[in-house]
């Protein structure tokens, strides 16, 4: 689902304004962060923090190899 939009000088930035139903979709409102990313497609804007994938994915290779201290420390 594409959608036109266009973009406008703000400041020193340019911004786009994102449709109200799309918005409402992904629960975002005035003052909400988004994540702007270039992928092989073009601009690709995400409410979801990029860098969280890789955050958990240690996360998980700690928790597997400390599992049995966390257990402990869990009591």
């Amino acid at each position: 689902m594409a959608k036109r939009i266009m973009l406008r000088q703000m400041g020193g930035s340019i911004g786009a304004t994102i449709p109200k139903e799309i918005a409402e979709r992904f629960h975002l409102s005035k003052g909400d962060e988004v994540y702007v990313s270039e992928t092989a497609e073009g601009i690709l804007i995400t409410p979801y923090d990029p860098t969280f994938d890789e955050a958990m994915a240690v996360y998980e290779k700690g928790a597997k190899k400390y599992r049995n201290a966390l257990r402990e420390l869990a009591k």
